[in-house]
């Protein structure tokens, strides 16, 4: 196994825009993934399994909702620390942040903005530390893009809910303890119901043959007539609004997530090109490669400084649905080309194991369509500066 001897790049020293704070947190998480997540993924993207023993450690670093208050069980850390620790664990793996992305964002921030003190109670503090794992259900097999047409609904029978349907790409699916899924009542109004593994007519079945995410565990989500309590409905919000307000906390993370995977194709990269000699001289030496190089640094300090000043207005309550939309977009889209340059960089070696960037690459083509298409977001975009919806 080679050695982790990833140098972060910081071409604007855009460290002096962070904290103490936010510095230790980095490289608590850097220094995390590095030891436990570096020597062992390519072993596990390539069997197509979750490592599920680096739970506990993602608890550890914050990976699981570090910005739930205390109380909860979280760390109580502001958005600019949720953003690193989602760039580190990416650095390491896009699978492995998309397991922490979803208990944060899409498990552990509906339970404690949407539900009452007594859910909160019950849940956040298992979730946090890894004891209890959650998974979030909106995508459906006929509904993608547009939740807002989902199926899956549930009665109101008196002493409990009765929930029926289907949901599909649904990442910690099949290891879940719970799921917070999203489903319409007798009226058609969407809201969030905890589902717990174990219900009768409740089942989860993994999906297989993937080439992208392969160390991360997905699956369906199958409600067959499934009795759910209810005090298991998320009482505080309802209607789309609730749960798009998960995906955007879940897109904001996924925009500094994204640069980490960027930022480890790029040091790939540049450590090959001065080490590898042709010609007479390392590639590194020649225009091309320069090329290649100076764009790939340019791109990853632009999309630096979108997610630093995007979470600032995070930590300010200021930012809006479409500057996350604008950012995830960016930075994924930055990301995969970084990789798909520094991949031809590497030549025949960019696609083995022994390097990381060609499953970076395989990785980011499911970052730039989950949590809102490549196409879906410039539409936000462009919805937001002209007014004028063009979705349909």
């Amino acid at each position: 196994m080679k050695p982790d001897l990833f140098q972060a790049p910081d071409y604007y020293n855009l460290d002096d825009l962070l904290t103490d704070e936010h510095k230790l947190v980095r490289e608590s998480a850097r220094a995390w993934v590095k030891r436990e997540v570096s020597p062992i993924i390519e072993e596990y993207a390539q069997k197509a399994e979750f490592p599920k023993q680096i739970i506990k450690g993602l608890g550890e670093i914050g990976g699981f909702g570090p910005y739930i208050p205390v109380e909860y069980g979280g760390a109580g850390l502001d958005q600019i620390s949720y953003g690193l620790i989602m760039q580190e664990i990416e650095r390491g793996d896009s699978g492995v942040r998309s397991t922490s992305s979803v208990q944060s964002s899409l498990v552990m921030y509906p339970i404690w903005k949407y539900g009452n003190e007594e859910q909160r109670m019950k849940y956040l503090p298992k979730l946090a530390t890894g004891e209890f794992m959650g998974c979030f259900g909106l995508t459906e097999p006929d509904h993608g893009s547009d939740p807002g047409s989902m199926i899956t609904n549930f009665k109101d029978m008196g002493d409990h809910y009765l929930l029926n349907g289907a949901k599909m790409w649904i990442s910690n699916a099949p290891f879940a303890d719970i799921a917070v899924v999203w489903a319409k009542d007798q009226e058609g109004r969407i809201h969030g119901l905890i589902v717990e593994r174990g219900m009768e007519g409740f089942t989860t079945p993994e999906t297989h043959n993937k080439w992208s995410l392969r160390a991360s565990s997905t699956g369906e989500l199958i409600f067959d007539n499934v009795k759910v309590p209810k005090e298991n409905l998320l009482p505080n919000k309802s209607g789309l609004g609730a749960p798009l307000g998960c995906l955007d906390s879940a897109r904001y993370g996924i925009a500094w997530g994204a640069i980490g995977a960027a930022m480890d194709c790029y040091d790939t990269a540049l450590r090959y090109a001065k080490e590898r000699i042709q010609f007479g001289k390392p590639i590194g030496g020649t225009q091309l490669q320069q090329k290649k190089l100076a764009e790939m640094i340019t791109e990853i300090t632009k999309a630096q400084l979108l997610t630093w000043r995007l979470g600032v207005l995070r930590n300010e309550g200021k930012a809006t649905t479409a500057q996350i939309s604008m950012a995830k977009r960016n930075n994924v889209d930055m990301a995969i080309h970084i990789a798909r340059e520094a991949r031809q960089m590497l030549g025949g070696m960019g696609i083995t194991g022994e390097y990381s960037i060609m499953r970076h690459m395989m990785n980011l083509e499911s970052v730039i369509t989950y949590e809102g298409t490549h196409d879906i977001h410039l539409l936000i975009t462009g919805m937001d500066v002209t007014g004028i919806p063009a979705f349909k």
